[in-house]
């Protein structure tokens, strides 16, 4: 019972110190000149910023009152698969990238990525990771023109 009280407890303060620190930053915001959406002032982004992060902090605070407590949750196992393709994927990025360019690198992270749902099957993975380079190259190598090579053998 008491891990019960904590979680709601930590919730709550957890949306209520949001709520302090967007206050804080609103009024912090306000001494400078705050300014128009067309010519904003220094004082604009922060007061936007601590409006928004109090009311996240108030969401955060309300939704505590319905989350389901924690007894009641069933506890899942970890899901090593998941984590072990994700860290997978990162390093075959990373070593793909400079041995092989951006092409085989945005497929293999995709690809290895995806394999990491048990709902996948590698052929939705395949598929998944053959679109998401072909968006890649389009967006990165061609659009930005970023100065990373599209094949690199060696």
């Amino acid at each position: 019972m008491p891990g019960l009280i904590n979680q709601h407890n930590r919730d709550y303060y957890g949306g209520g110190l949001m709520m302090l620190l967007g206050v804080a930053a609103a009024i912090q915001g306000a001494r400078y000149q705050i300014g128009t959406l067309s010519r904003m002032g220094p004082g604009f982004f922060p007061m936007a910023l601590g409006v928004i992060l109090a009311l996240i902090g108030l969401a955060i605070a309300v939704n505590a009152r319905r989350a389901v407590p924690a007894g009641e949750e069933k506890q899942l196992p970890p899901e090593w698969r998941g984590w072990i393709a994700i860290v997978l994927s990162l390093v075959a990025f990373v070593v793909l990238g400079i041995y092989g360019g951006l092409l085989p690198a945005s497929f293999a992270v995709v690809f290895i990525a995806a394999l990491g749902d048990r709902q996948n099957s590698v052929k939705a993975a395949f598929f998944l990771a053959l679109a998401i380079a072909a968006v890649a190259v389009v967006v990165f190598w061609w659009a930005l023109q970023v100065q990373f090579p599209l094949f690199n053998w060696g």
